[in-house]
C-alpha cells in the first residue's frame, strides 16, 4: 500500500471509532446522573460528614457535567472496539500466524484496560482523596467529639429520669477518654482555639445541664434551679461583653448551685459539668484545626477522576502495546533491557506527574504499577521474538531427501 492508501484507512478506522465512541456515548446519557454519583462517590466519602456535597459555579455546569460522563463513558465502552481498529491497521504487515492473535489482543486489551480502572477506583482515589481533603489532628478530634456528644446526650437522658448515679459514672467516663486523647495527641501547639468559641460551647452545655437537672429533679428544686438560670443569664450578658473570665466565673458559679438541688450527687453533678467544659475545650480546638473547609465543584473533581482512571487504564495497556510494537519490530527486547534503568526513572517521573498528592503511599501506587506493566512488556517482545526465532529457524531447515 502506498502512503495515501495508509492514510486513507487510518482515517476510515478513526472515523470508526469516534461513531462507536457518539454513539455509546448517546446512549450512556440515560445513565449519567448515577454514574456521575458512582465516580464521585470516593470524592464524597472522603469529605466530613456534614459537608459532603459538590457544588456548581454556573448555571449549565450540571449539564456540561453529565454530558462528559456520557461521553467518557462511550470512550470506556468504545476499548474494544478501538483495539479492534488498531489491529486491523496493523494486521496487513504481520505474519499470517501472527494475525490469529487478533481476538486475544482486543480481549486482553479490554480486560487490562477495565482492571487498570477499577484499581485506580478502588486503590488509589480513596486513598488520595482521604490524603488530599482530611487533616489528621482535625479528623482524629473531630470523630472523637462526635462519639463524646453522643455518650453525653446518653448521660443527660439518665439525668433527665433522675438517676444521677448513673449519669455520673458515664460523665466520668468521657470526660477520661477526652483527656487521655485530647490533650497528650491531639492539641497542636501552634493552633490556638478561640476563647469565644469555648465559652459559647460552655453555655450551651450548661443550658443542657440546667434542662436535664429541671426535668430529673422536678418541683422541689425549681427556687435552686432558678438561682443557677439567673447566673447562666449573668454568663451570658458578661459574654456579649466579651468579658469571657466573668462568664466563665458566672457559669461555675451557676454549675455549683446544682449542689443544692441533690446535695448526695453533687460529685456525680460536678462530673456533668466538667464533661460539659472539656466538651466545649475540645470543640474550640478542633475548630482552631479546621479553619478551613472544601468546597468542591462538580467539574472540576469529575475531571480529575476521569483523567486518573483513563490514564490507569492506558496504562495497564502498557504490556499489550509493547508486545504489539515487538510484533511488528518496532522495539526489540535487547534495546528495553538496556535502557531499563532509564524506563524506571521516566515511569517515576510520569507518576509524580500524574499523582495530584504529594506522599509516597499515592505515588508508589502509581508508579508500581506502571513498572510492573513495563516488565511484563519486556517479557512479552522477549518472548515473541524468540518464538520468532523459532519457526524462521524451522522454516529455514530443508527436509533431507
Amino acid at each position: 500500500m502506498s502512503l495515501a492508501e495508509h492514510l486513507t484507512e487510518l482515517r476510515s478506522r478513526l472515523l470508526k471509532c469516534t461513531i462507536a465512541v457518539l454513539v455509546l456515548g448517546a446512549a450512556s446519557l440515560v445513565f449519567a446522573r448515577p454514574i456521575f454519583g458512582l465516580l464521585m462517590k470516593p470524592v464524597l466519602e472522603a469529605l466530613p460528614a456534614g459537608g459532603r456535597s459538590l457544588v456548581y459555579t454556573s448555571g449549565i455546569e450540571e449539564i456540561n457535567v453529565l454530558m462528559k460522563v456520557g461521553l467518557y463513558c462511550g470512550l470506556f465502552l468504545t476499548t474494544p472496539v478501538i483495539l479492534w481498529q488498531i489491529w486491523g491497521f496493523v494486521s496487513p504487515g504481520l505474519y499470517p500466524e501472527e494475525r490469529r492473535y487478533a481476538s486475544p489482543f482486543v480481549f486482553l486489551g479490554s480486560v487490562a484496560f477495565i482492571a487498570g480502572a477499577l484499581f485506580c477506583y478502588l486503590a488509589i482515589l480513596p486513598s488520595m482523596f482521604q490524603f488530599l481533603l482530611n487533616e489528621t489532628d482535625s479528623t482524629a478530634l473531630g470523630t472523637q467529639l462526635d462519639t463524646a456528644k453522643l455518650r453525653t446526650e446518653d448521660a443527660m437522658r439518665f439525668l433527665r429520669i433522675g438517676d444521677a448515679e448513673r449519669a455520673g459514672q458515664l460523665a466520668r467516663e468521657v470526660s477520661t477518654s477526652l483527656q487521655a486523647t485530647g490533650e497528650s495527641q491531639l492539641v497542636n501547639p501552634e493552633v490556638v482555639p478561640s476563647e469565644a468559641v469555648e465559652m459559647s460551647a460552655r453555655l450551651e452545655g450548661l443550658g443542657q445541664l440546667l434542662d436535664a437537672a429541671a426535668e430529673g429533679f422536678g418541683a422541689p428544686a425549681r427556687l435552686v434551679l432558678r438561682q443557677a438560670v439567673e447566673k447562666r443569664v449573668v454568663a451570658v450578658e458578661a459574654f456579649g461583653r466579651q468579658d469571657f473570665a466573668a462568664a466563665a466565673t458566672a457559669m461555675d458559679e451557676a454549675a455549683s448551685l446544682l449542689a443544692g438541688v441533690a446535695p448526695t450527687r453533687t460529685e456525680e453533678l460536678a462530673g456533668m459539668w466538667k464533661l460539659q467544659k472539656g466538651l466545649a475545650a475540645g470543640h474550640a480546638r478542633h475548630e482552631a484545626l479546621s479553619w478551613t473547609r472544601p468546597m468542591l465543584t462538580m467539574n472540576e473533581q469529575l475531571s480529575l477522576v476521569l483523567v486518573l482512571i483513563l490514564a490507569f487504564g492506558v496504562i495497564f495497556e502498557l504490556p499489550l502495546v509493547m508486545a504489539l510494537l515487538g510484533i511488528v519490530g518496532v522495539v526489540q527486547s535487547k534495546w528495553l533491557f538496556r535502557y531499563q534503568r532509564h524506563a524506571f526513572v521516566v515511569c517515576i517521573i510520569l507518576a509524580a506527574l500524574l499523582t495530584p498528592t504529594g506522599d509516597v503511599v499515592n505515588l508508589s501506587l502509581m508508579a508500581g504499577p506502571m513498572l510492573m506493566c513495563y516488565e511484563l512488556g519486556v517479557l512479552a517482545v522477549w518472548m515473541i521474538e524468540r518464538r520468532r526465532a523459532r519457526n524462521e529457524a524451522s522454516t529455514s531447515i530443508t527436509p533431507s531427501p
